[in-house]
């Protein structure tokens, strides 16, 4: 093949040139993968408004949530109120093969769809709870902090599957009842971290200000609402350009995040879909747990008022 070609109508352009520093793969190596999972990781996009963390050769890597000008009039997308910006934003929905491709293209190497679907923002599919270790290799602290995430989760009569993040964490989702709401499932995320935490406080945290974390694997309970995470079999800006890979409860402990790269996976998932098989039915959410999550404030929020608090200190022991 030459250096440009055309697959299902897309153009595909530039497709020798290394990803970016590090990546040990090129442009071309971006589409092939995708395109060859995309019956995998299409599923986990599919309705959803989407993010993307783009390379452009030169540049640092950018999220990009707002469709550009040129994009194609044949991209499904949806229109989102962003109350940060305040403005509405112009959403992709990755719903087939020639969108992905289009975004291949456009140097996209991240896909972090959100909760919920377009269609029912109020109501996500699913919580998740991200283990995210201290520097260094901590790969091991975030496996063992997501199962204690898994005993917090059997102690209340849920499951949920886990999956590698595709950098040095761990995610855990548990499938949710579609009648959950939005405020009702991040309570039982911020219920279910204070559990996890309360059974191994030497390993895990809930601290949101990262020098209160003491070295500890931070569990983090924020994806909610209108929150993304980075989809199943999605690469990442990472060395070695990794991919974000359901692991077994039992194998966790045997794996680390580099096994799993868009070389490797094509291979992984032929003729099964790994994520499909671990993730559980959407469950129904315990009273007692939504209720405990209630009373507990939200991480951002009360780290946003500590660390005002902190600063108006500091100024006036100044």
């Amino acid at each position: 093949m030459g250096a440009d070609e055309t697959r299902d109508g897309v153009s595909l352009t530039n497709l020798d040139q290394p990803l970016f520093d590090g990546a040990d793969a090129t442009k071309r190596d971006l589409v092939d993968y995708l395109d060859a999972v995309r019956d995998r990781i299409l599923p986990q996009l599919r309705g959803r408004p989407l993010s993307v963390i783009r390379v452009l050769r030169g540049q640092d890597p950018f999220m990009q949530k707002n469709l550009p000008k040129y994009t194609p009039d044949w991209v499904r997308r949806t229109s989102v109120w962003a109350e940060a910006s305040h403005r509405r934003i112009s959403y992709a929905l990755c719903d087939d093969r020639r969108t992905l491709l289009w975004f291949a293209n456009q140097r996209a190497v991240e896909y972090h769809p959100t909760l919920s679907t377009a269609d029912r923002p109020d109501h996500p599919t699913h919580l998740v709870l991200d283990l995210d270790p201290p520097e260094g290799d901590s790969f091991g602290m975030a496996v063992r902090a997501a199962l204690l995430v898994r005993q917090a989760l059997a102690d209340t009569g849920l499951a949920g599957a886990v999956k590698t993040s595709g950098a040095k964490g761990v995610h855990v989702v548990v499938p949710v009842d579609p009648a959950a709401t939005a405020e009702e499932m991040a309570a039982a995320t911020r219920a279910l971290a204070a559990r996890a935490e309360r059974l191994d406080p030497a390993l895990a945290t809930t601290a949101f200000i990262k020098e209160d974390r003491g070295g500890r694997v931070f569990v983090d309970s924020t994806r909610a609402y209108g929150a993304t995470v980075v989809a199943t079999y999605s690469p990442r800006v990472r060395p070695g350009t990794p991919v974000s890979y359901p692991v077994g409860w039992d194998d966790l402990d045997a794996v680390k995040p580099a096994d799993f790269t868009v070389r490797t996976v094509p291979a992984l998932v032929a003729g099964r879909d790994p994520w499909a098989e671990a993730l559980p039915a959407p469950q129904l959410l315990p009273a007692d747990l939504v209720a405990e999550g209630r009373a507990i404030p939200v991480a951002r929020v009360q780290a946003m008022h500590e660390g005002k608090r902190r600063a108006r200190a500091r100024r006036e022991a100044g």
